[in-house]
């Protein structure tokens, strides 16, 4: 049982899961100044709390470009998951994991990799929109800079807040009102906020954990259709417990589950389509069609 950087040793080149890749310690934000969406490969990811174990032995491929629904029962690892893919994981007193996640190759957990240089290029939208009241809304689309310590003239803070304020659906809702408090804005736009926020240090991967859950059905449909424009700039993962939602947005989908006294891990994973329609366990059967869970 180890540490994520403790598990990430370095050792020579080798061949994981069909791709070449290098475990030289390299930061993720030095030697790639490529924009756009990134594959992820995520080999044999265990996770704890404590001597609690959640996951055991979890290995998925994300494609780039791509939105990936993670679904499953409450309990069954899924938001675990997705913070162990950009370093949140490790944050929690007493959390440990064992296991390599990819990032085009990169060993996000190899040695001399900081967690603030994974975020920037793995960001993350929560449950509950988290804007932050007291800031403007232009002022919140921009405070991840500061975090990565990312340095904008004034001429280019204005473009990108238009930039990410339109590309998270939002620019025309809110442009004659960009001196405003984030709070002012309702729960949908907060929600879409968030994602411009994400978006302006420019991810190559995007995280939501079940982004739409506090949400009404119009902001729902609004976030589902951001999220649809995004994923050919960003690839996507998505925690959702809604599986229409899950039918509707992803291209791929990954089933957990945790059985009884037993951590979570993959059933099955493959095209949604496939995964809703014809899927190979009847376990997945069961819970995309509504008989548990």
């Amino acid at each position: 049982m180890t540490s994520g950087t403790e598990a990430a040793v370095a050792r020579p080149q080798e061949i994981r899961r069909g791709r070449e890749v290098s475990t030289t310690p390299r930061s993720p934000s030095e030697g790639d100044s490529r924009r756009g969406p990134a594959g992820l490969d995520i080999v044999e990811i265990s996770a704890w709390f404590g001597e609690t174990q959640v996951l055991d032995d979890v290995s998925l491929s994300v494609p780039s470009a791509t939105v990936t629904a993670l679904i499953g029962p409450s309990g069954c690892g899924k938001s675990t998951f997705l913070r162990i893919l950009n370093r949140m994981h490790e944050s929690v007193p007493g959390a440990k994991m064992a296991g390599e996640v990819y990032l085009n190759g990169e060993d996000i957990y190899a040695p001399g990799h900081r967690p603030t240089d994974v975020r920037r290029q793995i960001g993350m939208v929560f449950q509950k929109p988290n804007p932050f009241p007291a800031m403007s809304i232009a002022d919140n689309v921009v405070a991840g800079l500061a975090l990565t310590n990312t340095k904008v003239s004034r001429s280019d803070r204005t473009d990108l807040v238009e930039t990410c304020l339109t590309r998270a659906g939002l620019w025309n809702e809110v442009k004659d009102r960009l001196s405003r408090p984030g709070s002012v804005l309702s729960g949908g736009q907060q929600q879409r906020l968030c994602i411009a926020r994400a978006l302006a240090v420019q991810p190559k991967v995007l995280l939501m954990d079940e982004p739409c859950s506090a949400l009404d059905p119009t902001s729902t449909r609004r976030v589902e259709e951001t999220i649809a424009e995004l994923r050919y700039d960003v690839t996507i993962v998505i925690v959702t417990h809604n599986m229409q939602q899950a039918s509707r947005v992803s291209q791929q989908a990954a089933f957990f589950l945790a059985e009884q006294d037993t951590p979570g891990g993959i059933v099955e994973c493959g095209p949604t389509t496939d995964m809703f329609s014809n899927p190979s366990d009847q376990r997945t059967a069961d819970y995309v069609n509504g008989r548990f869970g």
